[in-house]
């Protein structure tokens, strides 16, 4: 839900033309980064893409901190100098995200060699898209993973486009996992809508790579709600989802644990409501503290261009 909030209010305010930076918003998507995040640790490294507010904020990043970025000021998480697209949030294990598709997987991948040969117990864990196993490096760290038995954990979350274009009309089969099993990594599909069965799932593989220290892929089938970027639901002319957008709403990951947890009787309607208005009060707070701060200096831009003697 906080997810879900800080980034309803971030296509708000985009809309108002508050910030230049490009956004893409996981809208839909949340269940898979919090899923995964629980079963972590802050001495893991996780690492992102261009659509990664929501793995940030499930590691445990601040929003303020994320909203100070997005509006590039100073106190951003990354100084203002990043925008939506990179973003970092070290104390939480969350080292950064690339908008360069599939940028960010050789670095999981070397963050994996560096826990193997301290001997450590911590993982390296990297969230991609569907269109980023398109790219040849995906191949090349999936079969380095496979024969150096490198603690990764690959998490595709597999929306179905990549930018504006159906997998259906990129490859002929939808499943990603199969390149898992061609490197011999042991993979497993998940419904990525389902926090619960996301987390099941984490929960094991994690817990088995911690010791037996080989890589695995998961594969969640998710759906994002808004366009590849900006804050329309299409951003391209002639892109018509509206079908598939019926289906995927009635399978919102957060209604669907919503009317769980009713079930359950774990949660009524009143204690649903006190959650969403503490949520959203709280993204607002974030907001109008995060407006009141300082752009960076022009001469900060002589910063962390070489490295001090």
């Amino acid at each position: 839900m906080l997810i879900r909030a800080a980034e309803m209010k971030i296509a708000e305010e985009s809309k108002k033309l508050s910030f230049k930076t490009p956004i893409h918003l996981t809208i839909g998507q949340e269940a898979i980064a919090v899923g995964v995040a629980t079963s972590l640790r802050k001495t893991d490294t996780i690492f992102g893409n261009h659509r990664s507010h929501g793995h940030y904020l499930a590691s445990g990043g601040d929003l303020k901190s994320l909203f100070s970025e997005i509006l590039g000021n100073d106190d951003g998480c990354s100084g203002g100098r990043g925008g939506s697209m990179h973003i970092t949030s070290r104390s939480t294990g969350f080292i950064g995200a690339l908008p360069i598709v599939g940028g960010t997987i050789p670095i999981a991948l070397g963050a994996a060699l560096a826990h193997k040969t301290c001997n450590s117990e911590n993982i390296a864990i990297v969230f991609f898209g569907d269109g980023a196993v398109e790219e040849g490096v995906f191949h090349e760290a999936l079969n380095l993973a496979s024969v150096m038995s490198l603690p990764v954990l690959f998490i595709c979350e597999n929306n179905l486009f990549s930018s504006h274009l159906h997998i259906s009309e990129r490859q002929p089969f939808t499943r990603i996992s199969r390149f898992a099993e061609a490197n011999r990594i042991y993979s497993s599909e998940v419904d990525g809508n389902d926090v619960r069965r996301v987390e099941d799932l984490a929960r094991k593989l994690i817990s088995d790579m911690r010791h037996d220290r080989k890589p695995a892929l998961i594969e969640g089938l998710t759906y994002r709600l808004y366009g590849h970027v900006g804050s329309e639901i299409d951003d391209l002319v002639g892109l018509n989802r509206k079908r598939d957008l019926a289906f995927w709403k009635s399978h919102d990951p957060i209604e669907r644990e919503l009317r769980r947890l009713l079930d359950e009787r774990k949660i009524d309607e009143k204690g649903f409501r006190d959650i969403r208005d503490l949520v959203e009060k709280f993204v607002l707070d974030s907001w109008e503290s995060a407006i009141s701060g300082q752009k960076p200096h022009g001469l900060s831009l002589l910063q962390n261009v070489l490295m001090d003697s």
